[in-house]
């Protein structure tokens, strides 16, 4: 199963409070902070939303196993 490691890049500060909402619902707090989720459509979508704000890097199943 592919999952998806989001990590906040940038500041919160100016964004709308939808954007912040979603970045809550996320798991992502602060800055350089990163979570992991399965990659699911509705995930996808909140990326997509704030994709100015995060960076997305997919990983398999024998990655996470590694880390």
């Amino acid at each position: 199963m592919i999952s998806l490691k989001i990590t906040q890049s940038r500041s919160l500060i100016g964004s709308s409070g939808r954007q912040r909402r979603t970045m809550k619902a996320l798991g992502l707090r602060r800055l350089h902070h990163t979570v992991t989720h399965h990659d699911t459509p509705v995930i996808r979508g909140m990326v997509r939303s704030v994709s100015h704000l995060v960076k997305v890097e997919e990983i398999t199943a024998q990655e996470q196993e590694t880390e």
